[in-house]
């Protein structure tokens, strides 16, 4: 039997009430008190999430911005120092390798935060794709990463740093800032369609800045969150889950993430099957629902009309926030209108839904 991996901050979960399980092969707390106390927390107050099984690759040289370039889909060109940046990264076909953060350190010096399950195989792609003068360095080990989210999350961390957190504006951050007596980098990114950030620290001052953190927004509400309500924050605000929404079998395109592939920045690698795909348009399309007879959709569900199978379900739950079942489906692009019914085969049985607007949730400014 495989040993789970564990992050720098596994000692503290227990003392939190959280209960572990097994997430790609990571020990991690899918709730601490419940997945919707947890949700409505980041939507109301604030929730602090450990998110350091998330994979850093350092990419630097002179030729690192040229070889990133050719690895993702999105455009660095634009990219200033402390800025931030999302970006799908592709196979030839047009499937996708991941989805990462590009975090512009230096001039020639890029961190790319990627997903835990896909840190190894990231790791040798971008390794085997790099040309020139560029060095990459795998720092995930090294580094732990903290996500402190919700409305009340910049008050909460104005407690423990000098710094002037509204300087960081969204898809920004800044470095070797001092919080709670720890150097950090923060940035104003997450993943919940809150306003927040995430803190990346040495691995070892992970389990100090938690507990730092924790008592600083005790007052304001601030508690942990584990997997459960990370997952239902993210789909209310329709942000894609590798293995799910993307894949190597799923293009950006297809996902309804055109806005972050650059066809004409020049090449990259899989611009050749996307733009064959822009131009002739999609097959498939991804599409939020919502359940008009009762049941509750779960991924890899089969989407049918008049009984012909037309895609399947990505993701589904029970929207918290929303109080409503809803589900995000890859379907025939002949079925992707608002308005178009369609059943949810749920324990065999047809369940009728329709086709709505996304994201399902979106925070006022």
């Amino acid at each position: 039997m495989d040993v789970l991996k564990q992050t720098p901050l596994f000692p503290v979960y227990q003392e939190y009430g959280g209960k572990t399980i097994d997430f790609g092969g990571w020990a991690l707390p899918v709730q601490y008190k419940g997945i919707l106390d947890e949700h409505a927390a980041v939507r109301t107050q604030a929730g602090l999430f450990d998110v350091s099984h998330m994979g850093e690759i350092v990419l630097s040289g002179p030729d690192a911005f040229a070889s990133i370039q050719r690895l993702i889909t999105n455009d660095i060109s634009r990219l200033e120092i402390n800025q931030a940046m999302y970006s799908p990264m592709c196979y030839e076909h047009g499937g996708c390798v991941d989805d990462l953060l590009v975090y512009r350190l230096a001039g020639h010096e890029y961190l790319l935060v990627v997903n835990a399950a896909n840190i190894e195989k990231d790791f040798e792609w971008i390794s085997a794709h790099v040309q020139g003068d560029v060095h990459v360095e795998n720092k995930s080990g090294e580094i732990a990463q903290l996500a402190l989210q919700g409305p009340k999350s910049e008050q909460i961390l104005r407690k423990l740093t000098a710094f002037d957190l509204s300087q960081i504006r969204y898809y920004w951050f800044a470095q070797n800032v001092e919080v709670a007596g720890i150097q950090a980098l923060i940035s104003r990114t997450g993943y919940t369609g809150e306003d927040g950030f995430e803190l990346y620290v040495q691995a070892d001052q992970a389990v100090q800045l938690w507990n730092r953190l924790l008592a600083a927004g005790k007052e304001d509400g601030l508690v942990p969150i584990g997997l459960g309500a990370r997952d239902t924050l993210r789909f209310e605000a329709r942000l894609p889950l590798y293995g799910q929404e993307i894949s190597a079998d799923i293009s950006p395109l297809e996902a309804g993430l055109g806005m972050f592939v650059k066809l004409d920045k020049g090449e990259f690698i899989g611009r050749a099957a996307l733009q064959e795909q822009k131009t002739n348009g999609v097959k498939r399309k991804l599409v939020g629902f919502e359940m008009v007879e009762r049941g509750i959709p779960r991924s890899h569900y089969e989407v049918q009309v008049n009984g012909q199978t037309i895609g399947q379900v990505t993701t589904g739950t029970f929207a918290p926030t929303l109080k409503k079942n809803l589900g995000l489906a890859l379907v025939d692009v002949a079925y992707a209108s608002m308005g178009q019914e369609f059943d949810v085969i749920i324990r065999n049985k047809p369940v009728r839904a329709v086709v709505m607007k996304t994201p399902f949730y979106k925070r006022a400014k």
